[in-house]
């Protein structure tokens, strides 16, 4: 069993055989559990980890560290070289938007993660779009990009609900949907007109009425793999209530659905990916090789593509990675070589629960009494069968210190959800500090809220 990192266990240096120096970028709990992920693999791989700040949990796991920006690709190549790296993991967003991939394989070093030109698929929420629409796949919705403020309220008026999106990188938090950051088409225009003085466009789709899904895929530019569906809870506070985060927590099902998805959603989900995956191919001439994280939205009308990112997920890499049985090194070499449709790809039938330990502060407004609270120290004490992946944590002399942003993932994994559930609650109360997370994700009364919304929508799950 892969060590939990409550204590900060040194990884065990494995060296019978040929090793694979493996490089990793990161520097988030993402990165944490696939680092975990890389050291469990049989071909005894050594990790050296490329982070932005320290991560702790990271470093444990690696021979070598690098602190740097992900923006410094001299930086990252001369690491690259002096570790004699066969192979990249490229965990975030921002170093493929800056072309790490193409530094990269440009010295022969293959990396699972797409290239620049590819990544657009995150990074340009108007480039995927268009793909959608150019290709006739389903599952897009109604939108516009307007590169200037003229034509919006025209368009406004044309749809029934609006969501706007900065047509770049927002770090998940970027979305501005009605009802809940606006109401009028009024405070929608000038909403518009605020993100086009900072952005090059901003989009404007109509706004859906449903549940949302995860479905992280693999994908070697040929082939498209779905790893179990994941549901992310973006809201601060229990109910599904206060601000937007970049993620609070998530849960996936042993049986490989959730209690409100079928296996058509999922194969409805799966085909727009493997779509997908085609059509920037013959956009770019170039095969994708890394993951195509779908986020997608079950409605009346069917399956509707949210966005796409160009990574795993955070939280949901740390529900999906834990229960891969197949090599994870075995299944990297796949994407970068091709022959992804001859690997057996197999998951544990378990379920899990992830709940992430913020500070008090974390998602409120600045002007909050608790928002003035600064790094602080956190004790950890028996968490029991759980999983912990840091985040924004910093070890120092006398412990352990979060900073202003997610501290630590806790991750319970069991046979049903709701023991899962149960050993991530018992294991968060562990945490001493001041400390905060949401204690409904994985809980039963949230999830027949999700089945009941559906069912209203839908009439019934089927």
């Amino acid at each position: 069993m892969p060590p939990r990192y409550g204590n900060l266990i040194k990884a065990e240096v494995r060296r019978p055989g040929k090793m694979k120096n493996i490089l990793l970028i990161g520097n988030g709990a993402r990165e944490h559990v696939l680092a975990e992920t890389i050291t469990r693999s049989a071909q005894h791989p050594r990790l050296f980890s490329f982070m932005k700040t320290n991560n702790p949990g990271i470093a444990s796991l690696s021979e070598k560290i690098s602190i740097g920006n992900y923006d410094d690709l001299n930086a990252i190549q001369e690491f690259a070289k002096t570790c004699a790296v066969h192979l990249a993991i490229i965990g975030p967003e921002d170093p493929l938007n800056n072309g790490v991939v193409d530094c990269l394989t440009g010295m022969g070093i293959p990396a699972v993660g797409p290239q620049k030109s590819l990544a657009r698929l995150e990074t340009s929420k108007s480039f995927t779009r268009n793909l959608l629409q150019k290709y006739e796949i389903p599952g897009n919705i109604k939108f516009r990009t307007f590169p200037s403020n003229e034509g919006i309220e025209v368009f406004l008026d044309e749809i029934d609900g609006i969501v706007i999106k900065p047509d770049g990188l927002t770090g998940g938090k970027g979305v501005l949907v009605q009802g809940d950051h606006f109401h009028s088409r009024r405070e929608a225009l000038q909403a518009c007109h605020e993100i086009l003085k900072t952005h090059s466009s901003v989009m404007v789709e109509e706004k859906l009425e449903g549940e949302e899904f995860s479905l992280q895929c693999l994908c070697d530019g040929k082939t498209v793999v779905a790893t179990p569906p994941v549901q992310d809870h973006k809201r601060r506070f229990d109910g599904d209530q206060g601000p937007n985060t970049g993620g609070m927590g998530s849960y996936s099902c042993e049986n490989h659905l959730l209690p409100f998805l079928t296996q058509k959603d999922i194969e409805a989900g799966l085909s727009i990916t493997r779509a997908v995956a085609e059509a920037i191919h013959k956009e770019t001439g170039l095969y994708y090789k890394g993951v195509m994280y779908g986020g997608f939205m079950i409605t009346r009308s069917g399956v509707k593509l949210l966005e796409y990112n160009a990574r795993f997920g955070d939280p949901e890499a740390m529900n999906i990675l834990p229960l891969l049985k197949t090599d994870f090194l075995d299944l990297c070499t796949a994407i970068v070589d091709g022959t992804l449709d001859g690997l057996h790809i197999e998951f544990e039938k378990k379920a899990t629960v992830c709940k992430y330990v913020v500070p008090k502060a974390y998602g409120l407004p600045a002007d909050s009494p608790d928002a003035k609270s600064t790094s602080s120290r956190i004790e950890i004490g028996d968490v029991g069968a759980a999983r912990l992946y840091y985040s924004s944590v910093d070890q120092k002399a006398d412990g352990l210190y979060m900073t202003s942003s997610r501290a630590i993932g806790v991750v319970g994994i069991a046979d049903q959800l709701e023991k899962a559930e149960a050993v991530a609650e018992r294991a968060v109360a562990a945490i001493n500090g001041p400390v905060d997370h949401r204690s409904d994700i994985g809980t039963w009364p949230l999830i027949e809220k999700r089945i009941h919304h559906i069912m209203n929508i839908k009439g019934s799950i089927d």
